[in-house]
């Protein structure tokens, strides 16, 4: 990964992006990506879309969200402590003691979700997202309402860093880091040419209805989608491997088998894993996905999908992290597989 893809993808990790409120991001994105595609889109649900080869019949759709979990005003008490919903599958375990940012309607400002003392109690062990309160120092109801509003959203004020062996934690890495890698895949394939149509969608609103994933489904029509997204690692102290299986940071790219993934793109994946010298991991979805591929998969007259992973420790945690090299190989992975397209594959199940 060189200097400027790395700043870009920090820049990504900076830039708050609670699920429906990803327009800042989407600017960003569009700014970065218009270099090198042939062409951008946007639409009304907020999705930003880079193209290569709009003319192409045969479509592949990449479709990595921006889109982060967060909080939602949701009260705003006498005294001016601000209280929360959730936006996503966000925790309210992880919250105590954390520095939020509050995107306030008139302007950002930090605030600190309080912890009651141990010589008070200490925190609660049933503890409940109405139990949390931000305190931005503000005195008052008035005070704070010249800058925040009910439905105002808020998100950890949390810095991305290098750890040790290029992992990378923040928050929201979950999936910003989708939304990079759906890009460098554009930029890739952008240098190196290809012979279908690709289109690299930065969705939105995938933490909490999926609806980007459904309006890029419907108007792009793609031959093939291939949903970027996140997965559960493994491999630190506390999990349960026999429950939940093996997945490793630094141990590759994530393919997902199941019931809604369409076997051939997997192959497809799977040779460009074996030339590149790629180990690819595995993870289970019988049932649905949980990401954008399954809104993707049924959208106009059905869409064949796959679901290419990164491993992820601490999900949904203001500590998110994740291996670089993960990064780079599923980039490698997916511009490989799509720039050795005819144009002429089948992904029908039943035909050789």
């Amino acid at each position: 990964m060189d200097d400027k893809s790395r700043k870009f993808l920090v820049e990504l990790l900076q830039t708050p992006s609670p699920s429906g409120l990803e327009m800042e991001i989407q600017k960003k994105w569009i700014a970065y990506v218009k270099k090198f595609a042939d062409c951008i889109a946007t639409d009304a649900a907020g999705n930003a879309i880079g193209i290569i080869n709009p003319e192409a019949p045969f479509k592949v759709l990449l479709a990595g969200h921006c889109d982060e979990i967060g909080f939602i005003v949701s009260r705003i008490d006498d005294k001016g402590f601000i209280y929360v919903n959730k936006v996503g599958g966000i925790s309210p375990k992880p919250a105590i003691g954390m520095k939020v940012e509050v995107l306030g309607y008139n302007g950002r400002i930090i605030g600190v979700i309080g912890a009651n003392a141990e010589h008070h109690g200490g925190v609660k062990d049933e503890l409940e997202m109405e139990d949390l309160y931000i305190d931005t120092g503000a005195r008052s109801k008035e005070e704070i309402a010249q800058y925040v509003q009910i439905g105002d959203f808020a998100v950890y004020k949390r810095e991305p860093e290098f750890l040790l062996n290029d992992r990378i934690s923040g928050r929201g890495l979950d999936n910003r880091t989708g939304a990079f890698i759906v890009a460098e895949v554009l930029k890739r394939v952008a240098e190196k040419g290809c012979s279908v149509g690709v289109y690299a969608v930065s969705t939105v609103n995938e933490e909490t209805n999926m609806g980007g994933a459904y309006f890029a489904g419907a108007a792009i029509q793609p031959t093939m989608a291939i949903a970027c997204d996140v997965t559960f690692a493994t491999d630190y102290p506390g999990v349960n491997t026999n429950k939940h299986g093996e997945i490793d940071v630094d141990g590759g790219p994530v393919l997902a088998k199941g019931a809604p993934v369409n076997f051939k793109i997997n192959r497809l994946l799977e040779k460009s894993a074996e030339k590149l010298g790629i180990t690819l991991q595995y993870e289970l979805t019988p049932r649905t996905t949980g990401t954008d591929a399954d809104k993707l998969r049924l959208t106009g007259r059905g869409v064949p999908v796959a679901l290419v992973s990164l491993p992820l420790r601490y999900m949904h945690s203001p500590v998110e992290t994740a291996s670089l090299k993960d990064v780079e190989e599923e980039i490698a992975l997916l511009t490989d597989m799509i720039t050795g397209l005819t144009g002429k594959e089948s992904l029908h199940p039943l035909e050789d």
